[in-house]
């Protein structure tokens, strides 16, 4: 599979990293809110919706990279390779992380633990998008 050109790209791909990641904080606060004003309902309901976020934009793209960037990245420069597999560990940390999560709000379990997944995510792909913005060429 090869990539798209904007994954190869460092600018284009910190753009899509950047989109991303606001929305998921936005999701957290707005999360955050509804859970101190004891809005269970309506806070799981954001909860459901901000799982989607992280499986349909970020695990997303992180399965697009896997498939294509990075194979074409260590085939370009095969000194990437450690740097690639510790890529990959951080987009398995994540699907973990939203496996946890999920789980846990299928139950309707919703509490500041949850929270506090949804903000490690949010820490873990960020270090994630800057070490891999290390790795892309610049133009």
């Amino acid at each position: 599979m090869v990539s798209g050109p904007g994954l190869k790209k460092v600018d284009s791909h910190a753009a899509i990293h950047e989109a991303a990641l606001n929305e998921a904080r936005e999701l957290n606060r707005i999360l955050d809110h509804l859970l101190k004003d004891g809005k269970m309902d309506k806070a799981l309901e954001i909860a459901h919706i901000t799982i989607e976020h992280w499986e349909t934009r970020t695990l997303r793209h992180a399965d697009a990279e896997e498939k294509g960037l990075y194979k074409e990245l260590v085939e370009e420069n095969p000194e990437l390779k450690d740097a690639v597999v510790a890529l990959i560990r951080d987009h398995d940390t994540m699907r973990y992380l939203v496996s946890e999560i999920k789980e846990t709000i299928e139950s309707n379990t919703l509490n500041d633990e949850v929270l506090q997944q949804f903000h490690a995510l949010v820490h873990v792909d960020q270090y994630h998008n800057l070490e891999e913005e290390k790795i892309l060429p610049e133009h």
